[in-house]
């Protein structure tokens, strides 16, 4: 029991400290209140996410674009998870120089950096300026109809 008692404390100082597991923990986020068209910026891993309800109409616009004419190639529905199209989660994080971009801004009613002028459209896809890709994906997964979970 007293070897116990030594040896305990040494094995607990080897565990990560709380805001260790607090910054790479998963977070989960309630989509019942974003109305379509509209999006939310939350936090994770000190990295800001952007979760739109896309309208139809944009999901429409980002998938009538040619994906060879992007300057990074992906198609709409490899940015978002089958059954859930409305929905966009990406980093908002300008992959250019680390800015953080306006959403609903820009020519591509997505999302412009006003710092040096890229433009994203609605799929989080690069359209123009100096950015070099497009916003990342963060991993995240549905839980519920209404819920996801990043991380």
């Amino acid at each position: 029991m007293g070897a116990a008692a030594f040896v305990w404390p040494l094995i607990s100082q080897m565990n990560p400290d709380a805001s260790t597991i607090a910054a790479g923990a998963p977070i989960e986020v309630d989509l019942a209140p974003i109305a379509v068209g509209q999006d939310i910026k939350v936090f994770w891993r000190g990295k800001p996410i952007y979760i739109m309800n896309r309208t139809k109409k944009q999901i429409d616009e980002a998938r009538a674009v040619p994906v060879a004419s992007l300057p990074d190639p992906q198609t709409d529905q490899s940015r978002v998870k089958e059954g859930h199209d409305n929905w966009l989660v990406v980093i908002g994080i300008c992959t250019h120089l680390g800015c953080v971009p306006l959403a609903h801004e820009g020519n591509y009613d997505g999302f412009f950096c006003p710092c040096h002028g890229s433009q994203y459209d609605s799929s989080g896809r690069i359209r123009s300026g100096p950015a070099p890709s497009n916003l990342p994906v963060p991993p995240y997964k549905f839980v519920s109809d209404t819920k996801v979970q990043i991380g």
